[in-house]
């Protein structure tokens, strides 16, 4: 099987060059295009528990520029790994949700994201990897993340 488009899940740490490499040399190898997503949580859901209704022009505010810095900080790792940043995509709201949908949307049949292989309460709390793999409608390649 080729695969013709790649989606790179990742997000804004340094561990995302190992996800980004691997997901350059799946793309490479099968000569496929080659996007990248990282999502935003909502401030809503960073801060639950608080009454933000009447702090919505600021939670906009805060995405917005959330998603700028993100943008940027995801655009400097795909150039060190020789991957233009034209095809950086920043969304805002469930990580899961926003991959797999962006997937979809995208025609992407091959998902590359990163886990850290957590055991014990971390795993059954779940993590965006296992929550991609489930719910993706194409491939998912996880790259063990290493410290």
């Amino acid at each position: 099987m080729r695969y013709k488009h790649v989606l790179a899940a990742v997000d804004v740490t340094e561990e995302a060059g190992q996800v980004l490499a691997m997901a350059r040399e799946v793309a490479d190898e099968h000569k496929a295009k080659l996007s990248i997503l990282t999502v935003v949580k909502p401030l809503t859901h960073v801060y639950g528990g608080l009454d933000m209704v009447s702090y919505t022009q600021i939670s906009v505010n805060f995405e917005e520029e959330a998603k700028a810095q993100a943008k940027v900080q995801v655009q400097a790792m795909a150039a060190e790994k020789g991957i233009g940043g034209d095809e950086v995509q920043v969304s805002v709201g469930s990580p899961v949700t926003q991959i797999v949908d962006s997937a979809e949307r995208m025609g992407a049949d091959l998902i590359v994201t990163g886990s850290h292989g957590k055991h014990g309460l971390g795993l059954m709390l779940g993590s965006t990897a296992n929550g991609v793999l489930h719910r993706a409608n194409c491939d998912v390649l996880t790259v063990r993340i290493k410290d």
